[in-house]
């Protein structure tokens, strides 16, 4: 499983039992603030018992590390204490990047492609997929 953690939202991408695929899952609102992982994102962890847990740290393009990118830290190490789950840091830089590309090239009407969540989905099926063909 791997999450795209945003301050409002996180997007969630899942795998196939083979790890195969990549593929998006749901969106969920994160807390408000965002001190905890939410509640909903524990059940899920729960029902889907994923080995490992990908959380995207927001790293920039000079590799330094910005106040997003200690955040998304602080949530995986968070997540990790509350779910007992291998969670693992990965850099996403230019994922959200990459999705936004996905979707105009999907040709959406311009209301579908803003929808909230989708771009944040994509981004982690992103993440995903990279992580897929470098265990492969």
């Amino acid at each position: 499983m791997a999450l795209d953690y945003g301050r409002r939202r996180i997007g969630v991408a899942t795998t196939d039992p083979s790890r195969t695929i990549a593929s998006p899952h749901v969106t969920m609102k994160n807390a408000d603030p965002p001190a905890e992982p939410p509640e909903g994102l524990l059940n899920l962890l729960k029902d889907l018992a994923p080995t490992v847990v990908l959380v995207g740290i927001p790293v920039h393009m000079d590799d330094s590390v910005g106040e997003m990118a200690i955040e998304a830290k602080e949530f995986a190490a968070l997540l990790a204490a509350r779910s007992g789950l291998h969670v693992v840091e990965r850099d996403e830089r230019l994922t959200s990047y990459e999705a936004d590309e996905m979707l105009r090239q999907m040709e959406l009407p311009r209301r579908k492609r803003r929808e909230k969540g989708l771009k944040d989905m994509l981004a982690a099926t992103l993440l995903l997929k990279e992580y897929l063909e470098e265990i492969r």
